[in-house]
């Protein structure tokens, strides 16, 4: 029987039932599993619906808690299990949860030096990737780690400070790894032993460790994941890699996933010492890919010929992503641009030329006090989007080409650097709180929220 014909059956039994709309609901329920920081389609989309259509006026339901160490990163979901990453008492360590209830199933931790040269978190950057029975780490010293995902238990690991020589660049290393086919891709950005170029990006065994391709370039590791693409007709990786900044060089590089070879080197990068890039490629619906920095030379969207060659399409100054991912909607890229607060404003702009419809503040003042979003996290679920301040503010906002709207805000906590895209399965939204909260003294945690339609 049909998919559409059961569907109509069951509506049936339940109307004779006498049964709410809410089973309605249930049968059109969409469910996505969350096994990047990404998201499922690695652009901070998901198809998770129906969700929480009114959220109560004393804040989302809170599901559980759980306090956490130092760090950045998102916490993935998929086989039913829950993986965090972060440090805790000078060691890094990975955790599996239960996704419902925060109950720690096992943890795997090892030791790590690292101080922040800015004074940030000595915590690693890169998320957990999970894939099938396997889950891999990039600590903030670049260790790399594959543990089985159901027990915790190794199954290889690598130093790439040790292999290259990787430096420990502005803040750490902070690339997540990508998972294409049999391969784990990494942004290395090291120059081993003896060697007259870098090694840029390299290829592993996902399940051995061994190296498969390696690409040399005078480009380092930048803070933007690596993500996958189709480019004229092949399975690519395409890298956004940076470095150190004496010489400030870097851009994006597209690579075919299983030979290493590369098809093309756009060079994108600010000149200013201080500069990184750390908003990842984002692979619009028609092919094109649309990378940005904050610093000096804006966003560029690219398309590609059938020898996988890029040509600028457009280029837009005032659209640039300090460490977001914008979005794309109906034709139209939306996303929190410029460097720091009180500078940082929400923009869309056309994706076909790069004209820029319109720009907005997204700012209030509550007792006194100048609150907003800044550079926030965008994330959509289904036909709803939602943003999360980099203060602990999450609204739901209506785009379109006109204008942006916030529907309905609540307010998680007062904490800053608020810099994790939040992960949203079965309904339950993760929100990780970095910093301590400045009015409760709430240290860093993870919190789970309700947000299942009712």
């Amino acid at each position: 029987m049909g998919g559409r014909m059961l569907r109509g059956v069951l509506l049936l039994l339940w109307s004779a039932l006498g049964l709410s709309s809410g089973a309605e609901e249930a049968a059109s329920r969409k469910v996505q599993e969350w096994p990047h920081f990404l998201g499922p389609n690695l652009n901070a989309t998901t198809a998770e619906a129906p969700l929480l259509k009114k959220w109560p006026e004393d804040g989302l339901p809170l599901l559980w808690e759980q306090e956490t160490g130092d760090g950045y990163t998102c916490p993935v979901i998929a086989g039913g299990r829950l993986f965090y990453f972060h440090r805790v008492d000078g060691r890094e360590r990975i955790e599996c949860r239960d996704p419902k209830t925060g109950k720690l199933v096992w943890s795997h931790g090892y030791e790590v030096e690292y101080r922040d040269r800015y004074g940030f978190s000595p915590g690693p950057r890169a998320s957990v990737v999970v894939d099938g029975d396997h889950i891999f780490t990039a600590g903030v010293t670049a260790r790399i780690h594959c543990l089985e995902a159901a027990t915790g238990k190794v199954v290889w690991e690598r130093d790439l400070v040790k292999d290259y020589k990787v430096p420990q660049y502005f803040f750490g290393y902070g690339p997540t790894p990508l998972v294409v086919g049999d391969a784990l891709i990494v942004n290395v950005g090291g120059k081993p032993e003896g060697a007259d170029r870098g090694v840029c990006v390299a290829a592993f065994e996902k399940k051995t460790g061994k190296m498969i391709w390696e690409v040399e370039d005078e480009w380092g590791a930048s803070y933007a994941s690596p993500v996958p693409a189709t480019i004229a007709g092949r399975s690519c990786v395409l890298v956004l890699a940076a470095g150190e900044s004496r010489p400030s060089v870097g851009g994006l590089l597209t690579i075919d996933a299983e030979s290493g070879e590369v098809y093309d080197r756009f060079p994108w990068r600010a000149r200013k010492y201080e500069s990184v890039l750390a908003s990842p490629p984002l692979v619009l619906s028609n092919g094109r890919v649309f990378i940005s920095e904050c610093y000096e030379k804006g966003g560029v969207l690219l398309e590609f010929d059938k020898e996988g060659k890029s040509r600028v399409v457009w280029t837009q100054r005032e659209f640039g992503m300090h460490f977001m991912m914008p979005l794309e909607i109906d034709g139209h890229l939306y996303g929190f641009a410029g460097r720091n607060p009180p500078d940082t404003e929400f923009k869309c702009v056309d994706a076909a030329t790069g004209e820029l419809k319109w720009t907005k503040s997204h700012q209030w003042t509550v007792d006194g006090w100048v609150e907003g979003l800044f550079r926030a996290s965008l994330l959509k679920a289904g036909e709803r989007c939602f943003a999360l301040g980099e203060d602990g503010v999450f609204v739901e906002l209506e785009l379109s080409p006109e204008g942006s709207k916030e529907v309905q805000k609540t307010r998680l906590f007062t904490a800053r650097e608020a810099w994790t895209l939040p992960s949203l399965h079965d309904g339950l939204l993760y929100v990780v709180q970095n910093s301590t909260d400045s009015k409760t003294g709430t240290k860093p945690r993870i919190l789970c929220y309700d947000l299942r339609a009712q």
